[in-house]
């Protein structure tokens, strides 16, 4: 168990008192790793949907190429502060997102009930993802037939943009993309009783993908190592991260405020927030709007490095 006590200084956001810490989650992307330079090619891929729908042929090889090459060259003001704002959401509700804009726009010929179509595009912009009222069938046909298509698709324009040739680089080079301490930072937290849990958005399988990435940088993972596990999202299975932690919580038996949540999505520090856990936000020192927007969510300590001084002092 690690102890963490509250002290007034450059990385305390607010006063959360004594906590004894006996089980960590943990975000991956942008957090611990830097292989995935997600942002431009989410902007872009979710641009290119808003302004064009999906129509034959939207997804091909022919596209993917041409999305590559225009990553991160051009502005894309919506996209690009939807990718801020939506940092931890699902894939799949990212994803819908794009294709909710493209119906609202009219690019789409879905029967749906519009005013609603258009109340959730607006709510995952708050970082919703679940909803109560049901959508009509052909929309739910329609979303169920495009968002894991449309995430496929995304995938292959990020492996192409960056993922893999970061990846290739990774397993000769690991430290270039850990976050600064992050490796003393969970072997502390290991070798004090404290279990890791990496969260994650992204789909989780074996061998490939973010698991893929996770070994390359050298977590190595299962029980009584640096991180007991690694829980993600499905090609088809929407799971949003705050159902993804409860139900963590509720299979380790676990109490919220027993609990470290380190992430630098709104959809991880929400769902730390909603379980009372202890909650860290790894932002760098010039993601001004990232920064208040986490303060405002809640969040209990901002740090850039898990290597700074002040941060590390609140801990034993």
């Amino acid at each position: 168990m690690v102890t963490f006590t509250y002290r007034p200084n450059s990385v305390t956001v607010r006063d959360f008192g004594i906590r004894k810490i006996k089980y960590a989650f943990h975000d991956i992307d942008g957090t611990h790793s830097l292989i995935r330079d997600w942002p431009p090619v989410m902007s872009i891929v979710l641009d290119y949907v808003s302004r064009g729908g999906v129509p034959s042929g939207y997804d091909s090889e022919e596209n993917a190429l041409k999305l590559i090459a225009r990553a991160g060259t051009e502005p894309l003001p919506d996209t690009d502060k939807f990718c801020v704002e939506s940092a931890g959401l699902s894939a799949l509700t990212q994803m819908e997102w794009a294709i909710r804009r493209a119906i609202d726009g009219g690019l789409c010929d879905v029967p749906c009930d519009k005013a609603d179509n258009k109340d959730k595009i607006e709510r995952i912009g708050r970082g919703e993802e679940v909803f109560d009222t049901p959508d009509t069938p052909e929309l739910t046909a329609f979303l169920a037939e495009h968002t894991p298509r449309l995430f496929k698709f995304y995938e292959r324009v990020l492996n192409g943009y960056c993922r893999d040739k970061n990846l290739a680089e990774a397993r000769k080079n690991p430290d270039k993309f850990i976050v600064d301490g992050s490796l003393a930072f969970l072997a502390y937290l290991r070798d004090h009783g404290v279990k890791n849990y990496f969260v994650t958005g992204a789909v989780v399988q074996k061998g490939m993908g973010m698991h893929e990435e996770v070994e390359a940088l050298g977590f190595k993972m299962g029980e009584g190592e640096i991180i007991e596990d690694i829980i993600g999202s499905t090609w088809t299975e929407k799971l949003p991260k705050d159902v993804i932690m409860e139900r963590l919580l509720a299979s380790l038996g676990a109490k919220g405020e027993n609990v470290i949540v380190v992430g630098d999505g709104r959809s991880e520090i929400s769902a730390g927030v909603k379980m009372g856990a202890l909650c860290v936000s790894r932002l760098g020192k010039s993601e001004d709007y990232k920064r208040a927007l986490h303060r405002r969510l809640g969040t209990d300590i901002i740090i850039e490095s898990f290597n700074d001084p002040e941060f590390m002092e609140l801990m034993k």
